[in-house]
């Protein structure tokens, strides 16, 4: 039996706990230091909490340990492994071979990390070649890249069946195969791979033929859509991933709430279709206080990427920010007030935006609400009748976030029996069986006692456990009070409290004569070398990080392809084009970056000028 394994992000211990409560099987966050998303870090003691309670439901916890690293800070980040082994994360996540190196000094030594070793997706992992080199050196788990199609990663599945897939399934896009971008260093000396990323992609370009006439002016050419993939969960289990990743270590906790909940009931009703196949990674069912509706969180618009292939409409060429859910269009405009045709009912407070006749997004903000007519803050200059109108922030759904959402609760399984004197209550919880005795006077029942002894001990109020059954003997006849059932009941759930579920580490096997040096060419980001551990490692002679020494190549390799999105691929199609290449993207400042069109493998480059 396969089981399935729902990863979601966690910017703080707040965050990490709603994810589990909400169906999470697996937490990822960020260490104190070296996590590609810089302002994202977390305490080790916040790290030791999260595992604690994770644990409790058999649930996982990963930490991020996935920047490239300097000389200067290989010490730090040897002392963090070893602070890392001591709060019980389940692996950390690795860009910088120079970690690896540092855990098999301690393999070698007979102390090996009691954790195992994924691969990021900052590893550019894209083929079945990658993949397999990944799980020769000793990763028990490759974060595929976000780019890849379900046909591919079936095919990676099949190539290396021995080990763990992980897929992003919902969130931000990079518009670069992550781990080889460096645009952000190149224009703003924060570098991307140091989990400092300015966003570069998410910036207005003008887009210029080779004599410098604007084809597209002022958009935001390489800003994409967000992921989401709830509708595609079955082809990619299908297809061998097994650990469905939730982007937004920056996010906030009701993002994590609503759309790790989401996805947790899609995954549910995948183990019912097929029980025999598949099962939860994690144990425990949630209740919610609310519907999850991942159009009522935050987004950029929707898009299935490259899933099944390349489509159009991946990017979002208007705005980078969040557009939210479609709620209706505008029909009748007055001086102070405007109504919406359409079925959603709106509620002081709520954010609206709509693109207006210059192609960009306007926002506004309800004032006060009468039905489907709104009063904003300030009317907007650009709203015009028949508009779509967007929500991009929904107060009523925050609201209903911001309190106890979900609750997660294990199921118990009792069995009660009399003794000599007294009785035995037995619980079997997980793998973890408990029995408390209870000195008590036999006292025959006047009638059946069985209905209100199940009906007593089935009460287990907030905690964490939900009894499924009672077992009693067909021929038990005993009285017990009700204050006797509530006690029994009491002290059987301590006992499973002071039971800990058993752990069992699982260290990795790394196997460092399985890497020798490789050609630069096959692995792209060897750019990102930045100490000599790693520097050994590859058989590189010196450092060739791009932070270091400056880079050759291109900033950014991109499968979406500017000229495919605006209508002018000829090899699929598309119109021919109305320009001489190169074409060049134009920051507002001036500054121009030259396209590369290498189609004979479908990627877009961009390199700097």
């Amino acid at each position: 039996m396969t089981p399935l394994e729902l990863l979601a992000p966690a910017k703080n211990l707040a965050c990490g706990l709603a994810a589990i409560d909400h169906g999470a099987d697996a937490v990822y966050m960020g260490a104190p230091r070296f996590g590609a998303r810089a302002s994202a870090g977390n305490s080790l003691e916040d790290i030791r909490q999260l595992c604690q309670y994770a644990n409790r439901f058999r649930a996982r916890v990963f930490v991020t340990l996935n920047t490239i690293i300097y000389d200067d800070e290989l010490e730090d980040v040897s002392r963090l492994l070893d602070e890392l082994a001591d709060t019980g994360v389940d692996a950390i996540l690795v860009q910088d071979m120079a970690v690896l190196q540092l855990m098999a000094e301690r393999q070698q030594a007979g102390h090996p990390l009691p954790f195992a070793i994924h691969a990021s997706t900052q590893t550019d992992n894209r083929t079945s070649e990658k993949v397999r080199w990944l799980q020769r050196l000793g990763f028990s788990r490759a974060v595929l890249a976000r780019e890849l199609s379900a046909e591919e990663i079936a095919q990676i599945h099949h190539d290396v069946p021995g080990i763990e897939l992980e897929v992003f399934v919902h969130g931000a896009l990079c518009v670069s195969y992550s781990g080889v971008c460096y645009a952000s260093q190149h224009g703003f000396h924060r570098s991307a791979n140091r989990g400092e990323c300015a966003q570069f992609c998410r910036m207005r370009f003008s887009l210029l033929n080779a004599e410098g006439w604007e084809v597209e002016p002022e958009r935001y050419l390489l800003s994409l859509k967000d992921l989401n993939l709830s509708s595609d969960l079955r082809q990619l289990v299908e297809a061998g991933a097994t650990s469905f990743k939730i982007e937004g270590r920056l996010k906030d906790v009701a993002y994590v709430k609503n759309v790790t909940a989401a996805y947790s009931e899609l995954l549910n009703a995948i183990v019912r279709e097929h029980p025999d196949r598949y099962c939860r990674a994690s144990d425990g069912h949630c209740e919610y206080t609310f519907k999850p509706d991942l159009n009522r969180t935050f987004n950029r618009g929707y898009t299935t990427y490259f899933v099944n292939g390349r489509q159009p409409g991946i990017a979002s060429f208007d705005t980078p920010k969040a557009v939210g859910e479609f709620v209706g269009t505008v029909k009748e405009i007055r001086r102070d007030s405007f109504n919406v045709a359409g079925v959603r009912s709106f509620v002081n407070g709520d954010g609206l935006c709509f693109l207006n006749q210059d192609h960009q997004f306007e926002g506004l903000r309800a004032n006060r609400v009468e039905g489907n007519r709104i009063y904003p803050y300030k009317m907007p200059v650009g709203l015009r009748p028949g508009m779509s109108l967007y929500r991009s922030s929904d107060q009523e759904f925050e609201r209903v976030l911001s309190k106890c959402s979900a609750v997660r609760r294990l199921p118990v399984s009792l069995s009660l029996s009399a003794i000599d004197d007294g009785f035995r209550l037995s619980a079997s919880c997980q793998s973890r069986v408990v029995s408390c005795h209870f000195a008590f006077e036999h006292q025959q029942a006047q009638k059946p006692p069985h209905e209100n002894i199940r009906r007593q001990l089935s009460k287990w109020g907030d905690t964490i456990y939900a009894c499924t059954s009672v077992d009693i003997p067909d021929d038990f006849s005993f009285f017990i009070p009700n204050s006797m059932l509530s006690e029994m009941r009491r002290q059987v759930a301590e006992a499973l409290e002071q039971s800990p579920v058993p752990v069992s580490p699982q260290p990795a096997q790394i196997h460092l004569e399985a890497g020798p040096a490789v050609p630069r060419y096959d692995y792209p980001y060897l750019h990102n070398i930045a100490n000599h551990l790693a520097s050994e490692f590859y058989g590189v002679d010196g450092l060739t990080a791009y932070e270091l020494k400056g880079g050759e190549g291109p900033l950014m390799q991109c499968r979406h392809c500017i000229r495919y999105s605006l209508g002018y691929c000829v090899k699929r199609g598309g119109r021919q084009p109305e320009w001489r290449e190169p074409l060049f993207l134009r920051l507002g400042d001036g500054r121009r970056f030259r396209l590369e069109f290498d189609c004979r493998n479908c990627q877009m480059n961009v390199f700097g000028v």
